[in-house]
């Protein structure tokens, strides 16, 4: 199973806006820079985030992205979820219905417990969470310096 540009992405401006945090909004060309995603790119993200109620645009000067909760409060599979769907690895696990073979098959109870599985993980982890682990990753590294 493979997370898309949506999740993986969509999951790193999320983290940002949760860095920044009762700070005001943030430029979306700050995020661009701080997460070398295009401007375009992050545009399209914010639009699936805002429709789902956490993020919130503010124009103006001054004006930009910010989370509409807590950090604490939202979880990577909030973000997920919004971005990239349901954490199902085959379609027959959200909906049996599609599969005359669903409930008499064998494999589709591993395609549930790896989908279960993968949404675990990503309900432990909050953007609270993530920001304080990205600090830990950074510590001691100059976040001006390109590594190659």
């Amino acid at each position: 199973m493979k997370m898309s540009t949506k999740g993986r992405y969509g999951l790193r401006v999320m983290t940002e806006l949760a860095k920044r945090f009762g700070t005001g909004p943030v430029l979306v060309d700050s995020i661009a820079t701080t997460q070398d995603i295009s401007t375009n790119y992050i545009h399209v993200l914010v639009a699936a985030l805002k429709s789902a109620g956490l993020v919130r645009s503010v124009r103006g000067p001054n004006g930009g992205y910010e989370l509409t909760r807590d950090p604490a409060t939202v979880s990577a599979l909030d973000v997920v979820r919004v971005l990239e769907g349901p954490c199902t690895p085959v379609d027959c696990v959200a909906d049996p219905k599609i599969c005359p073979r669903a409930s008499t098959c064998a494999t589709r109870d591993v395609w549930t417990e790896i989908g279960t599985a993968v949404e675990e993980v990503l309900k432990r982890f909050t953007l609270a969470a993530l920001v304080e682990h990205q600090k830990e990753k950074c510590s001691g590294v100059d976040p001006a310096m390109y590594f190659i």
